[in-house]
This record gives C-alpha cells, structure tokens and sequence, in this order.
C-alpha cells in the first residue's frame, strides 16, 4: 500500500494546507518519503464536526455492532502484514521482533475490548425501585449508569508506533466507550500512522459505522495539539508522552470555558527497592542481571524503565553494585526513536552525573553513528533528598543507585518519591512482612507495586493499574492499560422515574442484555431475571 502522506477526515483523504514534513530514518538521519501534510484549523474543525455528528448516530449503535468494528480492526491490521511491520522499524529503529510482538498487543486489546462491550457489565448499573409507601418521604424510581462523554482526542506515543498510538490502548478504549475519536499522529512515525488509520477506516466501512467517528491529523507543531484540546467539540483528551507535554496540555485544557479531562500519562522513574535480603548468595547477581535486562530493553524508552534502585551502603550492595555495572552491556544499545529523545537522554545524564557527590560508572555516552550507551551512576542518599534533579526522569538506558545508611534513610528516600507508575520491593517474605511501612509508602505514590521482579512490562488484562500519582499522570484514579482504562471515557447518569419502554436496554426492568447489575443494594448474578 502506498503511503499518500494525507490526513484522514471524515473517512476520506484531506490536504488543505501547503506546509509539509518528513519522517526520519533514526538511525542515519535520512529522510523517508512521502512528504506528509500538516494539519490545518479547517480540517481539526471538520474532523471534530464529523466526530460530534457521529457521536449522536453512535449512541444508537448497537453494541455488538461497536465490538465487531474493534474485531474488524484488529484482523485489517493483520492484514497490512509486512509492509505496516517494514514502515515501523523504517520510522523508529526498533527490531522487527519487538514490532510484531507490539502489534499483537495491539489486536489483542482490540479483541478484548470487543468482549467487555458485548458483555455490557463496564457500564455499572446500579438500579433501586420506588418505595412509594416509605415514609417520611417516598423513594423515587432511579437507575444509573455509565454513558460516554463524546468525541475524544488522542495524542499518539513516540515509543509505541502501535500499542499506544493510532488504533493503541487510548483509542480502542475510548471507540468501546461510544466515543468517536480524532487522532493526533506522532510526527516521528507518519506513515506507520497512516497506514493504522486506513485499516481503522476500512473496518469502520466494513462494519457500518457512521461517517466521521474516526480521523487522523498529521502535524510537527504544538498548534495543532493546541487547537485539538481547545476546540469545543474534544470531550476528553488522552496523551502519552513527557512531563512537559501533557502538562501543557493539561493546563489547556483546564483553561477551557468549559474544562475538560486530560488523561496524561507522563513519566516515572520507577524506583527499585533492594533489601538486604535479596542478596544473599547468588542473589545480587541474579538480582543485577535481572535490573540491567529491565534498564536495557528497548534501549530504555519504556515509561516503566527502572531509574531509580534504593539499597543499603554495605558489602553486599557493594557487591550488588558491581555485578550491576558488569551487566550492563558494553556494546551500544542501538539508536533511539528519534534524535530528539537522543538529546534528551543525553542532556538529562549531564544534568544528573553533573551534580555534586554523584559518581559516574557507565556515562551512557552517545556513538558517532548514532546510537547510545547505558549509564550509571551512584549517589548518598543525603545528597539525593537534597538534590530534586535527581529525582527527574531521564528517558533512557540509564539507572541512579542511591546508597543508604541505615533503612530510616531508605524509608525517607521512599517518603519523598513524587508520583510513580510502579515501585518494586525486592527481599524476602520475612523482611517485607517486618518492614510494612516501607510498602505502605511505595503504595502511597505508585500505581503498580512489583515484588521481587521488575516493572518493564505491562500485561494487558482485567486486573491492570497503568497509571499513578502525579507527575506520573494527570489522574491517578484511572489506567491506560487494561479494560479499566474505558471508564476514562464516561460519566455517570442517574434516571429518575422514566418508564421502562425509555431506558436504556442496561437499567430496564427485565434486563435484556443480562448484564450484572446492582439492584436495590444486591448483585443480580443472575443476569437477566426481570422482577415480578
């Protein structure tokens, strides 16, 4: 399929403004054809009246007929096969392997999705009769429920070309919501984006979906993400990227007329906490080769990368410490997704191994050929409390070993962490059961807490937390990842008194989509058996 370098508005293809970029190969800076068109105001205003159109015909869609599009997408994006796999790695570096895996997420969240609409239970119904013979007061007649919000922007990720961006997790969760959705494409992976777009379309085609639920918008500047936020039109907003980015758009956002919500999802350092422990005997090197894997992979840019490790000041972190640095990999880990999140990496080591009191032991230094190094670097506790540049994310191959006196100091390091995506514990059953508060803490300012393992990757499911305290997100009260994540996408709406023949199928009396509901304050876990 050849790549035309057009927006999707509207279903069809859209070119109304003259200003143009290129996508980059990131590994020799080469350019890759075709030149993409930068989205104008007039195409972000009919992409959003399109999508507002469509959110009114898409709340009369059936929900079978929402879980066969999010199907049907899955198997057109299966069917691009090598030339949507061959675009990817051309646009971001990343090895083939690590491509397909990332596109099977991609369908396989899809699918679950279309399950937990068909089943029907997300939308929480609760129902409590009418007691028209209590007193002092009657109880009216009320039932609530979960509906969408309306037509959602997505802002897609720069580190996953597919499971975060076009047709990623915020996508598919906010269509399963009912909400149409205008996508902002990374600029870094154009036609990877582009060709997700189409295979989002001809599913949308197929299974008869109403015109204008889906777009893509091309665009290099800030404008464009601007403009999206703040048209009236945009609902909700979900955004995977950096501190900087998804604060700006939060704060568009609240600047609103009318504010709405913004699901970020930032940044972390993902500290690891060592006891003693876990490195008894064979274990600091077990537990240094498991850390250097987790810091390596991916050449760092995943929003799970440990780079924090909190131990204790003795001889068997010392020996921890060093099994550490020879597990690292000489070798350069590859080039990063694009040359900005090269420097990124590299201004923010200089930053880190700048301050006072920090001892470097890789410097994670750039290649000429563009590639980068994994880093290292060691530090006091005293002087990291001390030391708030030390507690940002520096998005990369690179970890901060900060070295404690005593566990006071390291339940002070825990006390002052900022908000996390996850927290690991590494030690045995009887130093976690003796030491509560420490995980009480870790708890208190992370969204997953890990035991004994590490926090690089994330398992799609049910049970899933992708998301944590701020500056981790902008909501720690919801996910990115997992079936949770579509409740972003609605708000409730309770019904007073309405008759039956006008509820909604989840709250009418005879339950015909025997969904499991709370009625009169009990689980109806028999679905389906309307009341006498």
């Amino acid at each position: 399929m050849e790549l035309d370098g057009a927006n999707r508005v509207q279903g069809r293809r859209s070119v109304c403004g003259s200003d143009t970029f290129t996508a980059h190969d990131p590994a020799t800076g080469r350019p890759l054809p075709p030149l993409f068109h930068d989205a104008t105001q007039a195409e972000v205003d009919a992409a959003l009246a399109g999508a507002t159109e469509a959110f009114r015909k898409l709340r009369r869609v059936a929900a079978t007929a929402r879980a066969a599009w999010l199907r049907a997408i899955a198997a057109e994006l299966e069917a691009c096969g090598e030339p949507l796999l061959a675009r990817a790695t051309a646009e971001t570096g990343l090895p083939r392997a690590r491509l397909e895996g990332e596109r099977g997420r991609t369908c396989g969240q899809l699918r679950l999705f279309a399950g937990v609409v068909e089943e029907g239970s997300w939308v929480e119904a609760r129902v409590e009769h009418a007691l028209p013979e209590r007193g002092p007061l009657p109880r009216p007649d009320l039932r609530r429920m979960l509906v969408p919000l309306g037509p959602v922007a997505v802002f897609g990720a720069s580190n996953f070309p597919l499971a975060f961006s076009v047709a990623g997790g915020d996508t598919a969760s906010a269509l399963a919501a009912g909400c149409p959705v205008v996508v902002k494409a990374h600029p870094g992976h154009p036609g990877t984006s582009e060709l997700v777009a189409r295979a989002v379309l001809a599913a949308a085609d197929r299974t008869g979906m109403p015109e204008g639920v889906f777009s893509l918008l091309h665009g290099r500047s800030h404008a464009l993400g601007a403009a999206l936020v703040q048209h009236p039109s945009t609902r909700a907003v979900a955004f995977t990227g950096s501190l900087a980015g998804g604060r700006a758009l939060f704060d568009l956002a609240v600047a609103r007329p009318e504010p709405i919500p913004v699901f970020a999802e930032m940044g972390s350092i993902n500290p690891v906490f060592v006891l003693p422990g876990a490195l008894d005997g064979e274990g600091a090197a077990r537990c240094a080769a498991g850390l250097a894997q987790s810091v390596a992979l991916g050449t760092g840019q995943f929003c799970t990368n440990p780079g924090l490790v909190v131990t204790l000041a003795d001889a068997r972190s010392s020996l921890f410490l060093d099994a550490l640095a020879a597990a690292l990999p000489d070798a350069p880990l590859g080039p990063m997704l694009h040359a900005g999140i090269r420097e990124a990496y590299l201004t923010g080591l200089a930053r880190q191994h700048g301050v006072d009191g920090v001892r470097v032991l890789r410097s994670g230094a750039g290649a000429a050929d563009g590639t980068v190094h994994a880093g290292l670097a060691v530090v006091g506790a005293e002087t990291f409390l001390a030391n708030p540049v030390l507690h940002e994310e520096v998005f990369g191959p690179s970890t901060l070993v900060v070295q404690c006196t005593d566990r006071d100091a390291m339940q002070r390091v825990a006390d002052n962490l900022a908000g996390q995506l996850t927290a690991t514990v590494h030690g045995t059953g009887d130093e976690l059961q003796t030491d509560p508060e420490l995980l009480a803490s870790l708890a208190g300012c992370a969204g997953r807490l890990v035991c004994n393992g590490f926090p690089t990757g994330v398992e799609v499911g049910t049970a899933m937390q992708h998301g944590g305290p701020y500056p981790a997100t902008t909501d720690a009260r919801t996910t990115s990842v997992g079936t949770a994540a579509i409740q972003r996408f609605a708000r409730p709406v309770c019904f007073q008194d309405l008759p039956d023949t006008l509820l909604p199928a989840e709250l009418q009396e005879a339950n015909p989509r025997r969904i499991r509901r709370l009625e009169d304050g009990v689980w109806n876990d028999s679905p389906g058996d309307a009341h006498g």
